[in-house]
């Protein structure tokens, strides 16, 4: 084992210094602040950072060689592994010119020190021994080729490291022998698997000779306005059923003119709601359709006041149907606080629109997968009445794991 000692006026230059000389690999031993002597032993005063390492050392798997029963813990290790896999492969076709390109290491749950340089040392050894590491590819060895690469396909297609994880395991769990090895029975299975997971309700169905009123709310910008538009013309003009429309949308500008353009082009009568007492007139008078599509003006879901109000106009309404309007282009953790605020006012199912503009759509799966909600349409542009479809669970399963989310038209 071969072990030597750097010095630079500070950390960066010395981890340059060690991957030059020991490479990419080298383990970091110790690390310290030392002081420049001059002759006789007297202090000069300038601080330099010494590096200890070695390129000798082999450092152990964080997976054990032996394959253990699969735990929750340990597909969050396969996660972690694999995505710090994937770093790395892309770094190493990197030029290595210095440890840290912008001379500013990520930041690492380190606990502080009074001592400033003394924490940031501390941080630095931490981040490249666990680099180091990760960098055995523990991951690969722990996951088939074919495996690996069902894992990173899901991490192109915008699905977090956990998720990916989890699937991968799932389909390993599933398959056995050769298959193992088939990449296109891989993505089968687990587009199959995706697909189970994922509940659909179906189109709106009408009560002929008695109305049904179906609501649908949402964040602002969501495009609820334009899918009211795409339903109703699609009821009315396809269907042949009487639609009449509900609106209480009237604190943003233009949007009542912008549904009453499209209630005029259609032919559908058409009622403006202020009030909760005027929402129970409103119904009344078109209480003889097949069905009344309601529209609300968008909230955030962090305003609990406006959620209330949203809860109010619809219990003065009896609506049969509540569906959550989500954007695709949202992240994961938006679109699952939402589906959770907006439970308050008794949601039955969501709306996924501008699938069209989204790059990816694996942001959606633990949407999809939570079963809070399910999903009854998908919407893929601004034409009206088109640009619109009934979910199919194969469908959204398709489209989640396909590379880019506009590869079909709804």
């Amino acid at each position: 084992m071969e072990v030597k000692t750097y010095r630079a006026t500070n950390m960066c230059e010395a981890l340059r210094l060690v991957r030059c000389d020991l490479g990419p690999d080298a383990v970091i031993l110790q690390t310290r602040d030392v002081r420049s002597r001059r002759m006789l032993g007297l202090l000069s005063g300038h601080r330099q950072i010494e590096v200890t390492a070695s390129a000798g050392i082999n450092v152990p798997s964080r997976l054990a060689s032996a394959r253990p029963a699969r735990t929750s813990a340990s597909i969050a290790a396969s996660a972690a592994n694999a995505g710090a896999t994937a770093t790395l492969t892309r770094r190493r076709a990197e030029p290595r010119a210095a440890a840290f390109p912008d001379g500013k290491p990520p930041r690492n749950a380190i606990p502080r020190t009074d001592d400033p340089l003394e924490s940031q040392l501390s941080r630095l050894r931490n981040m490249v021994h666990d680099l180091c590491q990760q960098s055995r590819m523990a991951a690969r060895h722990e996951l088939p080729d074919s495996l690996f690469r069902l894992f990173t396909d899901l991490i192109e297609a915008d699905v977090d490291e956990q998720t990916a994880a989890v699937l991968v395991e799932r389909v390993r769990g599933e398959t056995s022998g050769e298959d193992v090895a088939d990449p296109i029975l891989l993505k089968a299975r687990l587009e199959s698997m995706i697909e189970a997971d994922i509940k659909v309700t179906g189109p709106i169905e009408p009560i002929p000779g008695g109305h049904r009123l179906v609501a649908l709310v949402g964040p602002t910008g969501v495009g609820k306005t334009t899918t009211i538009a795409k339903l109703a013309a699609n009821y009315r003009l396809k269907r042949r059923h009487n639609v009449g429309l509900i609106t209480v949308d009237t604190y943003r500008i233009a949007a009542v003119e912008q549904l009453r353009t499209y209630a005029d082009i259609i032919d559908l009568p058409m009622q403006v709601v202020s009030t909760p007492r005027e929402m129970r007139e409103a119904v009344k008078r078109l209480a003889g359709l097949d069905l009344i599509l309601m529209d609300t003006a968008g909230r955030s879901p962090r305003d609990e006041i406006k959620i209330q109000e949203l809860k109010a106009f619809l219990a003065e309404a009896g609506a049969d149907e509540v569906h959550l309007v989500l954007s695709s282009v949202a992240g994961t953790r938006s679109l699952m606080q939402t589906v959770e605020r907006f439970a308050a006012v008794g949601t039955t199912a969501m709306i996924l629109t501008k699938l069209d503009e989204a790059s990816a759509l694996g942001n959606l799966l633990p949407v999809v997968q939570s079963g809070a909600l399910p999903v009854s349409y998908l919407t893929n542009g601004q034409n009206v009445p088109d640009d619109i479809e009934t979910a199919e669970s194969a469908r959204l399963a398709n489209l989640i794991l396909s590379e880019k989310a506009s590869s079909g038209a709804c």
